[in-house]
């Protein structure tokens, strides 16, 4: 990542309030309650991207209609234009206060049944393409000193589970990259917000059996938004308390941790 050679002064990214907006993965649930959350807090306009503009249009003015909106197409996987996409968004806001990354596919059993293209798919939607887009964002947001970056985890990503180990593991590199992306934007002004929510209740999981504390998408945004408020926070965890369980079953014995995990 290039950042300025020298840091002086680096204006907060708490200091101002969050106006604009760019949403990647706009048809995301979750990202759009965050950005309705965000609507409440002052949030004026935004940028949508996503591989179906007009869908994601119609559930964000649905879900915020008050929020001006421009929707553009965007594929994750085309990590050529990354770059100048970041630039059209900034161009089209006048300037980018949040981005929030919520790209994914679903990975429910994601696991053993899936073959060398599905995996391969997975890895590529909900890490690589992912990681390239933030890589550009960074390039962007830091030598102007000023901007945060929300990227939607899973705690799928803590610790892969048998039944669905290939998106826990895309899920572990795209946390990693943005706790990494995070630490190298220390000093510019930047600042990057990892959310690991467990099983939300979505269009995306509808008919699936809830996870023991399932949430949903407002309570995700909520506290999403309340960590956006609180400098230090680098991590957020939905429910709070799958933090302190996941810390604990990520040194369990792998014996230990199959039969806990189960199939699930």
């Amino acid at each position: 990542m290039t950042t300025p050679d020298r840091i002086t002064t680096p204006i907060s990214p708490d200091s101002r309030t969050l106006r604009t907006a760019l949403l990647l993965g706009a048809t995301s649930d979750i990202g759009i309650a965050v950005l309705a959350e965000l609507v409440e807090h002052g949030l004026e306009r935004a940028v949508l991207a996503a591989r179906d503009p007009d869908a994601a249009e119609q559930l964000v003015l649905d879900a915020a209609p008050t929020l001006r909106v421009d929707a553009l197409a965007w594929d994750a996987l085309e990590v050529e234009g990354h770059r100048a996409f970041v630039e059209r968004a900034a161009e089209v806001l006048g300037g980018i206060d949040v981005v929030i990354c919520a790209v994914g596919l679903l990975g429910h059993h994601a696991g053993r049944s899936m073959g060398p293209v599905d995996v391969e798919h997975m890895v590529r939607t909900n890490f690589a393409g992912p990681a390239a887009m933030l890589a550009a964002v960074g390039q962007h947001l830091a030598p102007r000193r000023h901007g945060t970056i929300v990227v939607l985890s899973s705690v799928a990503g803590v610790r892969a589970r048998r039944s669905n180990y290939v998106y826990g593991s895309s899920k572990a590199g795209l946390d990693a990259f943005a706790q990494g992306l995070g630490d190298a934007l220390v000093g510019t002004g930047v600042r990057c917000v990892v959310v690991r929510p467990g099983f939300v209740r979505s269009r995306m999981t509808h008919g699936l059996d809830p996870a023991p504390f399932s949430t949903d998408p407002a309570t995700v945004a909520r506290a999403t938004v309340a960590a956006l408020h609180r400098p230090g926070q680098e991590v957020v965890t939905v429910p709070r308390v799958l933090g302190p369980a996941f810390a604990v079953l990520r040194a369990a014995p792998r014996s230990l941790w199959r039969r806990v995990a189960g199939d699930r």
